[in-house]
């Protein structure tokens, strides 16, 4: 089912929650809402499933507008951070929920969601578990029930709000993989909100960036990254040096080896596999030296710092393959000549 969000703004007292989004969403897709906290992106997710009412604009679901409809009539299912399953329900139950309390001309029967709910447990990988209780579960098997239960109404759009945020970080991983997989095997169009910015560049299809109530911009996990449309979204996704071209900066680039040709701005973002990283050919002259280095698996993250600057961008960060680190012997305090590969403008 395609969702579009037409100039939709809701207000909290004097807090502008969400400012005119005008937004589409095709069918099928599994879609992330990243941005900080307090952008927006709950509440956006709620007027969706029509838990929370808009101050202006209107929600259409295939073409539907269902701005005024109630939530239950939306064909929604919406999964919690805090998974919200009954505590006194067996894993069974929690699932079946749904199903019973459907009208009566609507509800299956008890032979009908005896199979649902194994063929549900059997989907997410837990059918041996039918029969616990929630508190005798793990966390991550918690959310993968509160999901199951969230399907077993059939809904034509899926909400997950923060899904993994209470989980531990191992955890948080295997589910990423888990729900991508079984999106793919559903194609449910998708919808989860979060404020972790790997978790969105891992599991989604197209990403929408939030702040202050607005989109910054929308795109898929590799147009967000190597292609910002603003300082905050270059900012926020991945980490960025900010190099402010003025002239005793402009000096000191050159002074470092930096050649930056045909600025586009006033400042420049570098991703930090950008920055290609030398020996200096001459110590004595070069204002950048290795502070320290950490080890990112297969990658080493450089912590690099320059000579008598007062001003931003005191320390740079690059990144480089471990077997280029180990050719290059670098050691704490060795002098280095840098070059900028790509950068990203904006005034």
């Amino acid at each position: 089912m395609s969702i579009q969000l037409q100039h939709i703004s809701k207000q909290f007292g004097a807090f502008k929650a969400l400012d005119d989004i005008n937004l589409d969403i095709p069918e099928g897709e599994l879609v992330a809402l990243l941005g900080p906290s307090g952008c927006g992106k709950t509440t956006l997710l709620r007027i969706i499933a029509g838990l929370e009412q808009t101050d202006h604009g209107e929600v259409y679901l295939q073409g539907d507008n269902v701005t005024a409809q109630p939530v239950k009539e939306r064909q929604i299912g919406f999964v919690f951070q805090h998974y919200a399953l009954f505590r006194h329900m067996t894993v069974f139950d929690n699932i079946a929920f749904g199903l019973r309390v459907k009208p009566r001309k609507l509800r299956p029967s008890e032979a009908q969601i005896k199979d649902k709910v194994h063929s549900l447990l059997q989907l997410v990988q837990l059918d041996w578990l039918h029969d616990r209780f929630p508190d005798q579960l793990s966390g991550g098997q918690r959310q993968r029930i509160a999901l199951a239960r969230a399907l077993a109404v059939e809904p034509s759009v899926l909400l997950l709000d923060e899904p993994f945020g209470a989980l531990d970080a191992s955890v948080r991983k295997d589910l990423r993989l888990w729900l991508r997989h079984l999106h793919q095997e559903l194609n449910v169009t998708s919808i989860f909100v979060t404020h972790d910015q790997e978790e969105a560049m891992e599991v989604a299809s197209q990403i929408v960036v939030l702040n202050h109530g607005k989109i910054e911009q929308k795109g898929t996990p590799s147009e967000i990254y190597d292609q910002p449309q603003s300082d905050f979204v270059s900012r926020f996704i991945g980490q960025t040096n900010i190099f402010h071209l003025q002239k005793e900066d402009s000096a000191w680039l050159e002074s470092a080896g930096i050649i930056v040709d045909e600025p586009k701005g006033i400042i420049a973002h570098v991703r930090p596999h950008n920055i290609s990283v030398e020996k200096a050919a001459n110590p004595a002259k070069s204002p950048v030296y290795l502070n320290d280095w950490q080890h990112l698996g297969g990658t080493i993250r450089l912590e690099l710092n320059r000579d008598g600057y007062n001003g931003s961008a005191t320390t740079i960060y690059a990144e480089m393959p471990n077997e280029q680190f180990r050719d290059l012997a670098l050691n704490k305090g060795d002098r280095v000549a840098l070059r900028i590969k790509h950068a990203h403008w904006f005034n």
